[in-house]
């Protein structure tokens, strides 16, 4: 084996080492779905998607390469493993691949446009103490217009740096919201039960329980119920 000296770069990630720990960004990755997507000069805004619409399968005509649409989705995914802050929106336009119309087209374009405001941003991973996980967990009821279905999302943080997040579809109809919650939360949990094995096997175990915040009632009244 050879020392190859300090992590700089992994495929389509740069790390940048600091005195308070490492910074991992994507910005040249982002730059090049600007240029393949020919949006390299669009105009920023200040959010990855509208909150007050929801993406319909039916809405609008097809798009005219829905090829060229598949490619710049695929590519978003990667770019969520540094940011966070668009997995969500990124997960509603991925869900429309298999037939892209004009309003999906719009939710991608303001997503790069958002990514053009925002080129510096990446993951702070920082030393922190004490090394306990916290996860934080929502849902949205009934969010998808055709099939009813809620999205599940958390985040997962080890101290004060954030090492796991989700945003997915559910794939059963929940209903109530706190049907919705207590999925997420379950999901959630599932994942924390899998870092902290695999911190145990790093030979790194933690003291302490994890530490599960849900902004439903119900939900946390179903969790805490072991029957």
């Amino acid at each position: 084996m050879t020392d190859m000296g300090p992590l700089h770069h992994f495929p389509g990630i740069t790390v940048e080492c600091r005195d308070d720990g490492m910074f991992l960004s994507q910005r040249h990755y982002l730059l090049d779905i600007l240029d393949r997507a020919g949006m390299r000069d669009c105009k920023p805004c200040s959010t990855p998607m509208d909150t007050h619409s929801k993406l319909s399968t039916a809405d609008g005509t097809s798009v005219s390469d829905p090829t060229h649409y598949r490619s710049i989705a695929g590519a978003l995914q990667y770019l969520t493993l540094t940011r966070p802050d668009i997995a969500y929106a990124v997960q509603q336009v991925c869900l429309h691949m298999h037939d892209p119309r004009d309003p999906h087209l719009a939710a991608m374009k303001r997503i790069l446009r958002y990514l053009q405001g925002s080129q510096d941003l990446g993951l702070h991973l920082c030393r922190t103490t004490p090394i306990d996980l916290t996860l934080y967990s929502d849902a949205d009821w009934v969010g998808c217009p055709d099939t009813r279905k809620s999205t599940s999302g958390y985040a997962i943080f080890l101290g004060d740096n954030l090492i796991s997040w989700s945003s997915k579809r559910q794939p059963t109809v929940s209903r109530s919201s706190a049907e919705a919650e207590y999925r997420a939360v379950a999901n959630g949990a599932a994942e924390a039960c899998w870092l902290r094995q695999l911190l145990g096997e790093l030979r790194c175990p933690l003291r302490r329980a994890t530490i599960v915040y849900c902004d439903n009632i119900s939900a946390v009244y179903l969790s805490t119920n072991p029957v």
